[in-house]
């Protein structure tokens, strides 16, 4: 049982969320538990004769799990998704230990269990970087269709409102602060439109929520991928590895990937600097692995955009941003999944919160309070960080020769994994920190970037 009180208040409700009882992440046994949640003597109006109702603006990972968090805690929620449940956005799909449980990701839905990752520099230095990782460690793999799938499938079991349409207009009330949002959309080729009080938008990078709101811009990479089914021979090789290359021939600013998926790999590779050249990358990461695709066949291309950094303004009014809508992408790792869930979920439960399950109005102080603030203290100094190392060491080739160099350290490759496994920092030894400062200083010089 979790229990979050506010200091003023005796008002108590329950917002039922999955949860695991562990013995590893491997043997569990899920169970729902209650979020006991005593909220504060609200100024907002309560809402007689009905709950407070929320739309949440697409169904990936951080619109489903909003909606989620929402409906079980008592609020009236509506999630639109405008693709069919196979759709999905193009993505690596890689996925932190953490997530499975924290989630309660059934095993079933993972395609790989990859515990081999290896790094590639630009003259080819290859690097195994997960020689640290602990039997019963590793990075899940899986697809997004099956994924996002579940995800809003669960949400739809929890009480939320599917509906399969696409948003066309999110209409503002002009003044007043209770008057409510209309979300206008089309299904079944006729118009429809729906009052509600709140707001998610997940919607993507692209998303019109953001636009609606005037969220502001935020810079874009562009990823691309083949997903691409290997011969029995060719697949073996990849059954738990996965690779990242880099160099100016997969990227001039991230990383080439070849990802391992059930029945075939994702390769792909992405650029902010120059999204009209990332043909020209995509050739360079196929290249780079040809001898191991070759009598391969390219089952399905996808493209899309990837948020930079968070967007200037996540919450107005009474909306709120989470996933890609939000810019909730890091850096150097491009890694988005969990960090959707993470937004969603957190934002679904701020409006429980600051409704006190549905019963009252809430306001953009709120949002801020319950989710902007709470989300920026927990995790926007990592965002920080890993826009740190990308700057340091994809700017140039030298500088990716070091970044391979440094891999091979096996404390480097500890605390590495620790922090992405777990999405926390790792206990590290003040010695070997000093160390691997000195390392990084050392590498950065031999490979000239230091001094330069």
């Amino acid at each position: 049982m979790a229990t979050l009180t506010h200091p003023l208040q005796p008002t108590t409700f329950y917002l039922a969320l999955p949860t695991k009882t562990m013995t590893t992440h491997r043997q569990s046994h899920s169970h729902l538990h209650s979020l006991r949640i005593k909220a504060s003597m609200s100024s907002n109006k309560p809402l007689p004769g009905r709950k407070l109702r929320a739309a949440v603006i697409g169904g990936g990972p951080a619109g489903s799990s909003a909606a989620e968090a929402l409906a079980a805690g008592g609020v009236e929620t509506f999630l639109f998704e405008r693709s069919p449940p196979s759709a999905a956005k193009p993505c690596g799909g890689a996925i932190p230990l953490c997530m499975l449980d924290e989630f309660d990701i059934p095993s079933h839905l993972i395609d790989r269990h990859v515990t081999r990752m290896r790094i590639i520099s630009p003259s080819n230095l290859a690097v195994d970087f997960g020689k640290t990782l602990r039997p019963d460690e590793f990075i899940a793999m899986l697809r997004r269709e099956v994924l996002d799938s579940f995800l809003r499938s669960r949400a739809e079991s929890r009480g939320a409102n599917l509906i399969s349409g696409l948003v066309t207009d999110l209409e503002l009330p002009i003044s007043s602060l209770t008057a409510p949002y209309v979300v206008h959309y089309t299904a079944n080729n006729a118009r429809h439109s729906l009052a509600v009080d709140v707001v998610v938008g997940a919607d993507g990078a692209n998303s019109r929520v953001a636009k609606s709101i005037k969220a502001g811009n935020y810079a874009c990479a562009i990823a691309f991928q083949e997903r691409i089914k290997l011969p029995d021979d060719k697949m073996e090789y990849y059954e738990n590895m996965a690779e990242m290359y880099v160099g100016n021939d997969v990227s001039p600013d991230f990383y080439g990937w070849v990802f391992p998926k059930c029945d075939h790999v994702a390769v792909g590779t992405g650029t902010v600097r120059a999204k009209q050249d990332i043909k020209v990358y995509q050739r360079g990461i196929r290249e780079r692995v040809k001898p191991k695709i070759n009598g391969g066949k390219v089952i399905k291309v996808e493209a899309h955009p990837i948020p930079e950094h968070p967007r200037p303004v996540r919450v107005r009014g009474r909306v709120a941003l989470v996933g890609d809508a939000a810019g909730y992408v890091t850096k150097c790792s491009g890694e988005g999944i969990y960090f959707a869930a993470k937004s969603g979920r957190m934002c679904g439960e701020a409006i429980v919160k600051a409704s006190e399950g549905g019963d009252r109005m809430i306001n953009e102080d709120d949002l801020k309070r319950e989710y902007l603030r709470a989300w920026d203290a927990k995790y926007i100094t990592t965002f920080r960080f890993l826009d740190l190392l990308q700057r340091v060491f994809y700017g140039s080739n030298a500088a990716r020769e070091a970044l391979v160099e440094l891999c091979g350290d096996e404390y480097v490759q500890r605390m590495t994994f620790e922090s992405y496994l777990y999405k926390r920092l790792a206990d590290g030894d003040r010695w070997k920190d000093a160390k691997m400062v000195l390392n990084t200083i050392g590498s950065l010089m031999r490979c000239r970037i230091v001094g330069r």
